[in-house]
């Protein structure tokens, strides 16, 4: 991916992220509000989101804005974007980071209510975000709209039913908003960060060697570009890989 029309910082960007306590979401935020952007930090731990803000802190000199909700509160979604709305009337940056690995597990064993908290993590609250968010990002003079991909929503391996399929679907959707945002200033991101060092990461591949994975902050150094006014790519993965972030195919074979 060629960084070098991509340099100028977010300053004055108001930018809200989900999962924002831990892993990517936690990394790209702190990430963010380095570049000059004021964070809107969404998850449901009030210590980890105070822990976050110190950092911020550090960092900038400026506090984050938290908001503690758990991501499947839906209606506290359409609060959320009410809130928004009345304290700055836009919002430049939505990432939605929040995400859970589900069950690993045959099709036919899942546990329904596993299934479908797996899938109103995943897709639906990025959904309803969508719905309470899109007049606020579509306001902005350059609107982001961030979505996490995985290779797994196209890979169908065994026993990742759950989650492959919520990841599928969720690229579906983002890149439905994409097709629909198209004629507006608003552009919509997919980022597929590879094998990260996360926990998800560690339930997923228990004997695999975290050390030999690159951090979420690594991520972050590449991946925060995208949000910015000067990506205006649209409905495009881009992918993490050796430290880079790459523009990926949306159709056809993807290795």
């Amino acid at each position: 991916m060629d960084t070098q029309q991509e340099q100028g910082g977010l300053d004055g960007r108001i930018a809200l992220i989900t999962g924002a306590s831990r892993g990517i979401g936690r990394a790209m935020a702190l990430k963010l509000a380095e570049q000059g952007a004021h964070v809107i930090a969404v998850a449901r731990t009030q210590g980890a989101l105070e822990a976050l803000d110190d950092e911020i802190r550090a960092a900038t000199g400026k506090p984050a804005t938290l908001v503690p909700l758990d991501i499947t509160d839906f209606e506290g979604i359409d609060r959320l974007g009410g809130a928004i709305h009345e304290r700055w009337g836009r919002l430049d940056i939505f990432l939605g980071a929040a995400g859970v690995l589900g069950p690993m597990s045959p099709l036919g064993h899942i546990e329904p209510k596993y299934w479908e908290e797996t899938h109103a993590i995943n897709v639906t609250a990025n959904w309803r975000c969508i719905r309470s968010f899109d007049p606020l990002l579509r306001v902005s003079d350059a609107g982001r709209a961030v979505f996490i991909t995985s290779r797994a929503g196209w890979k169908c391996r065994a026993y990742w039913g759950a989650y492959a399929t919520s990841k599928a679907a969720l690229e579906c959707l983002a890149r439905v908003y994409a097709e629909e945002v198209a004629s507006t200033n608003l552009r919509v991101h997919i980022l597929n960060p590879g094998p990260i060092r996360t926990r998800m990461r560690a339930a997923a591949f228990p004997g695999e060697d975290p050390e030999t994975l690159p951090t979420p902050e690594e991520l972050a150094e590449a991946a925060w570009r995208i949000c910015s006014p000067q990506v205006d790519a649209n409905g495009v993965i881009f992918s993490f890989n050796d430290g880079k972030l790459e523009q990926e195919p949306t159709g056809g074979n993807r290795a």
